[in-house]
């Protein structure tokens, strides 16, 4: 799809934390975007460097390249945020005057990755840092999850209990040092240090003979614990499939996908297609996850089951450079975590609820604030689209174009945040998982309190799902504050638009599994015109049933029958298909009457429950594994194959109804000539696709909102893009918060702020 899906012109804002203030960066960037012809202006702010540039999106593109690149000698850049967004006219390039006015607000950094010169310390014989896996500087290290309280002391943070020895303290108080002032500084005489525990909590060897002896055990086809930046991580042989099978057995992880943390960006190139935006993203600050297309190789099958896509990162602490580096291979790096909880961050709570599964355990003395998973991103039509928001980049704000209330969210039941407003900014909790046990709320309520108190803040409200009975609406409910709920997919929309800058009116195409209608009836396919004053529902997919309800997320095939039970009533049980010969005739009765009575079997417009549905008639999964597997076993699937469109028809009414009938009738005759999935999958995606041009259409609003975890679909939000700008619409979608349920709590802030403001 390549070019097609870039404008003509682009705006790119950049903000920029780090040494970047008095060290020439301004005039870098006027010369830069001197050299490139493009538009727009440089200015030192409370935030940091902030940077606007316009013009065509290849060489914005290459700005941002350049600019980590070729930054000034006496520059370190800690966060990097692009956010792109749509051209304002700016004629010329300038420096415009530092805005002074106002008090900062003091901003809590990410944790950073191991910048150059840490690297080269700890590599260096000759340096007093030499193998030290604890090494940082001004311009690396842990910051939000050591952290205790502002201003951001050392008495404030977790390294409060180690004692700067004369050579550290020296370096500390020396404003030419790279260590100026550099919190969680440390060497090996004053520093945390590494021990090798068993199960039981022995300890079997310290300081680095611990690290070679972690190594030594990963060879020999070990599982380890390991106690890294935010949490810990389970490690192993991403070749050895008996350690995975014990893996997967032990984390009740049957068939996600692994994350893989690799040498160098020179062996990831050999195993996976790898743009410059991609190697970019791998060798950021931030460092994430990064999904790649995978090309041959020699991995356990166990890795990534099934799966086309490949989750990568380079080493980001000294303790992984290290360790890797005995190796020289490709390791598997998950959560350290059973299924449904979140990560631990100390040893003893990993010795209780690991020590089943690991067999030896990595720790450190340094304790760890709160828990930070690594973050996950993937290319979206050439911009970066984080699907998990932490480590690297929350907590982050979101600057807004106007101020909100001071005000809390809660967020949604699944891949839960929380947030907090303070004036134009809302600060995004990290990922806390989903709500399903008791250290999964732990952590909820930590963040909750975390926000408030380091931010000194005063919540005047709380907003929260419509859903009553998330668990997180209920904490809302028991905070003593006023209450406003807000509707899940109005909340999805506002998110988007939130971080795109965008006014009212915009069409919002929401796609998800699962959202509660005002209704009360299961929404997840709509199309919402968000006005000054509120939204308008103004269409949604057509409603099928789900026979068993919640039941039907963790069985595609049910979701089927469900669809065809709409469809051709009774008829239904009698074809042929690979959906209903997933279950047994006692199965099949139980469920009909279930349907022919209207008992348990609620309607549902979920375009995420559509696309479940439509994977289980083509037979490729009948049994959810983990969340989105079946969507995403769809996309996998497909094979492109141009313009061919399997038909939806537009129902008009108040609201208009999307008619996937069409579209599974034309399915279902393909599959019967023998067509494979891949390019049904295809035209099933082209036709939802036309489906959304015909609701923009009928809108015609020439803004449109894309949110909603159908839309980390990369190939459905980029032929909508596509689509939509042929059309002359202007689509937007997200890049630094994500369209799942974890930016839900960003949208319930502006929803708030929104109501809360038309009262005044």
């Amino acid at each position: 799809m390549g070019a097609a899906l870039s404008p003509p012109l682009a705006r790119l804002r950049l903000v920029i934390h780090g040494a970047v203030q008095g060290v020439g960066f301004r005039p870098f960037v006027y010369r830069l975007a001197g050299e490139l012809s493009l538009a727009g202006w440089v200015n030192n702010s409370p935030q940091g460097v902030v940077v606007e540039v316009e013009g065509p999106p290849g060489r914005l593109q290459e700005m941002l390249l350049r600019l980590e690149k070729e930054q000034p000698p006496l520059a370190a850049i800690h966060s990097l945020e692009p956010t792109f967004l749509d051209p304002a006219g700016y004629r010329g390039f300038e420096i415009r005057p530092s805005l002074e006015s106002g008090a900062p607000t003091a901003l809590v950094l990410p944790d950073i990755a191991t910048c150059p010169d840490c690297r080269r310390e700890i590599r260096s014989p000759s340096d007093r840092r030499f193998r030290y896996p604890f090494a940082n500087c001004t311009n690396c290290g842990p910051r939000f999850t050591i952290i205790e309280a502002l201003p951001y002391d050392r008495p404030h943070t977790t390294m409060k209990g180690f004692p700067l020895c004369p050579r550290c303290l020296a370096e500390y108080e020396d404003p030419a040092d790279r260590r100026f002032h550099a919190q969680p500084i440390a060497c090996p005489e004053c520093g945390p240090h590494l021990e090798l525990w068993d199960r039981q909590g022995a300890v079997l060897a310290t300081h680095h003979q611990a690290l070679l002896e972690t190594a030594r055990a990963l060879r020999q086809g070990g599982l380890v614990a390991l106690k890294g930046l935010g949490g810990f991580q389970f490690l192993a042989d991403a070749h050895n499939t008996p350690a995975l099978e014990r893996l997967r057995q032990g984390k009740q992880r049957e068939e996600k996908p692994f994350a893989l943390m690799y040498p160098s960006l020179e062996q990831v190139e050999a195993h996976c297609r790898i743009s410059a935006m991609e190697a970019r993203l791998l060798c950021a600050p931030e460092a994430p996850i990064v999904l790649l297309r995978r090309r041959d190789d020699d991995l356990s099958s166990l890795v990534a089951p099934g799966h086309p896509c490949l989750g990568i990162m380079l080493p980001y602490t000294p303790l992984h450079h290290l360790l890797i580096e005995k190796l020289d291979f490709p390791l598997v790096a998950t959560s350290g975590n059973l299924a449904d909880e979140p990560i631990c961050i100390d040893e003893g709570e990993a010795l209780a609820r690991l020590g089943d599964i690991a067999d030896l355990f990595l720790v450190h003395n340094r304790p760890i604030r709160r828990h930070a998973d690594d973050s996950i991103v993937r290319l979206v039509a050439g911009r970066e689209l984080v699907l998990r928001r932490a480590r690297g980049y929350a907590p982050l704000p979101v600057l807004l174009s106007s101020p909100l209330p001071t005000a809390m969210a809660v967020g949604a039941h699944l891949k839960n945040t929380v947030a907090l407003a303070v004036g134009n900014q809302v600060f995004v909790s990290q990922h806390l998982g989903d709500l399903e046990t008791a250290p999964a709320l732990a952590a909820f309520d930590l963040a909750l309190s975390d926000l408030q108190q380091l931010y000194s803040a005063r919540p005047e409200a709380v907003a929260c799902d419509l859903h009553p009975d998330y668990l997180s609406t209920r904490r809302a409910q028991g905070l003593g504050l006023r209450v406003v709920e807000v509707q899940h997919h109005y909340a999805h929309v506002l998110s988007c638009m939130a971080e795109n800058h965008l006014a009212p009116p915009v069409l919002g195409v929401c796609w998800d599994g699962t959202g509660y209608g005002p209704d009360q009836m299961v929404w997840g396919g709509e199309f919402l015109l968000v006005e000054e004053k509120g939204y308008r529902r103004l269409g949604h997919l057509r409603p099928f049933p789900l026979p068993g309800g919640d039941q039907a997320v963790r069985e595609p095939r049910r979701a089927a029958l469900g669809l065809l039970w709409a469809l051709c009533g009774e008829e239904a049980l009698t074809l042929d298909l690979p959906a209903l010969r997933a279950f047994t005739p006692a199965e099949l009765r139980v469920l009909a009457q279930m349907l022919r009575r209207g008992v348990n079997t609620p309607l549902t417009s979920s375009a995420g429950r559509l696309f479940d549905a439509t994977a289980s008639l083509l037979g490729l999964c009948q049994h959810n594994r983990f969340e989105g597997q079946t969507a995403m076993q769809l996309e996998f699937a497909l094979e492109e194959e141009g313009e061919v469109i399997y038909p939806v028809t537009l129902l008009a009414g108040e609201p208009a109804t999307l008619d996937w009938g069409p579209m599974i009738e034309a399915l279902l005759a393909d599959q019967r000539a023998g067509l494979g999935p891949g390019r049904i999958s295809a035209r099933f995606h082209n036709g939802l696709v036309e489906g959304i041009l015909a609701i923009a259409r009928l809108a015609g609003q020439e803004q449109v909102a894309l949110s909603g975890g159908c839309f980390q679909n990369q190939y459905l939000s980029e032929r909508a893009i596509t689509r939509l700008r042929a059309e002359g619409f202007r689509p937007h979608w997200h890049q630094r918060i994500p369209p799942n349920d974890g930016g839900i709590s960003l949208g319930q802030l502006v929803a708030a702020g929104r109501i809360l403001a038309m009262e005044v």
